[in-house]
């Protein structure tokens, strides 16, 4: 997953036609360590069809202030500069969910195209 620093290299990567899903994380999270297992079989499972770039809130707290991130781990769609869909609580969450959550985006973006 890429690792996303700044703002302005977020925005550039959410701007495209691609859909990109934006994970944020943090290092402390012990919700998001738990995702770390499965997630690269994921991103490779969907690799087609969408993106992965990951965020660290502590590193973009701005950022994640403006998109109204207070749950971590969290899940964000984006095309074309928008959000579409996201996956935001506060609770663990399952490959199952997220698989859910990817496909529901696919869903979405590609009845909006």
């Amino acid at each position: 997953m890429e690792q996303v620093k700044t703002e302005d290299v977020f925005n550039a990567k959410i701007a495209g036609p691609e859909l990109t899903i934006a994970v944020f994380k943090t290092t402390w999270c012990k919700d998001c360590h738990f995702m770390n297992p499965f997630m690269p079989d994921v991103e490779k499972q969907y690799a087609d069809r969408l993106r992965f770039i990951e965020i660290d809130r502590d590193e973009m707290p701005d950022l994640c202030e403006q998109l109204n991130i207070l749950g971590i781990p969290s899940f964000i769609a984006f095309r074309e500069g928008k959000e579409l869909v996201r996956f935001v609580s506060k609770l663990r969450k399952t490959r199952e969910e997220i698989e859910q959550f990817l496909d529901r985006a696919v869903e979405v973006a590609g009845a909006l195209k």
